[in-house]
């Protein structure tokens, strides 16, 4: 997942993430899908530290990154300065590892930044959906 010269199949991320981080990461991207009009683009943005993941956005709006991981995956997820006050106020009600990314966050403004959160269970998806949501308000999508 480290060679940007070859693109990987789904078969082979799926085999990267194995069942349980592939299954976590399908539920990701449906439960964006039923907030946001969601595209999803396979990408190679930040080199071989990251690797390969998707791009993931609503409309022209970026939401986040989610990178494939050897077992999991980890959403890369920039939040500014004007959400600093949103973030913080439901900071106190996630996970200490979720606090923990974002006190060691890499700054991005004054207060904003930038958070790379492995997930590695079903509640840290939850805290980082969390985030986005206040990224970009959920949207309500007609079916």
């Amino acid at each position: 997942m480290l060679d940007k010269s070859v693109q990987p199949s789904l078969s082979e991320i799926k085999n990267w993430l194995g069942a349980e981080s592939y299954m976590r990461l399908k539920a990701f991207e449906e439960l964006l899908e039923s907030n946001y009009s969601l595209s999803s683009e396979i990408k190679f943005p930040f080199g071989n530290s990251y690797g390969w993941g998707y791009k993931l956005s609503h409309k022209k709006s970026h939401l986040c990154y989610a990178f494939f991981e050897k077992g999991s995956f980890a959403v890369t997820l920039q939040l500014g300065d004007k959400l600093f006050g949103a973030v913080e106020e439901i900071m106190p009600s996630l996970l200490p590892k979720t606090q923990e990314l974002w006190k060691n966050r890499y700054p991005c403004g004054e207060r904003g930044g930038w958070i790379h959160y492995q997930v590695l269970s079903d509640a840290e998806l939850v805290d980082i959906s969390k985030l986005v949501f206040i990224k970009k308000k959920p949207q309500a999508i007609s079916s």
